[in-house]
């Protein structure tokens, strides 16, 4: 019957499709790790995705947190380590909206 198979792809399209959002949905955030050497003027961090460094952000003598991302002339002052790291992050391309 040929109004049966219109509904059978209808039905089958409709699954794949929910299955491709679902898959869609299942965006992971990448893990970022944060750590920090010594430096003559202070600590220097250090943001990594796995072994790829992503950048550095450091603490000037203002109080300014001031971002590094790697292969980037950017060198943004921010107000906290958190928007220094985010800065690093976004410019590597790995910010991931809504993920909870």
């Amino acid at each position: 019957m040929i109004v049966q198979e219109e509904f059978e792809n209808q039905a089958l399209a409709k699954s794949e499709f929910e299955e491709y959002i679902d898959h869609l949905a299942e965006t992971v955030a990448p893990e970022i790790e944060i750590d920090s050497v010594p430096d003559d003027l202070g600590e220097l961090y250090r943001v990594w995705n796995s072994y790829h460094l992503l950048g550095t952000f450091y603490q000037n003598v203002e109080g300014k947190w001031v971002a590094q991302p790697c292969n980037s002339d950017d060198r943004p002052c921010c107000d906290t380590p958190e928007l220094a790291q985010l800065f690093i992050i976004a410019v590597n391309g790995l910010l991931v909206a809504d993920v909870a």
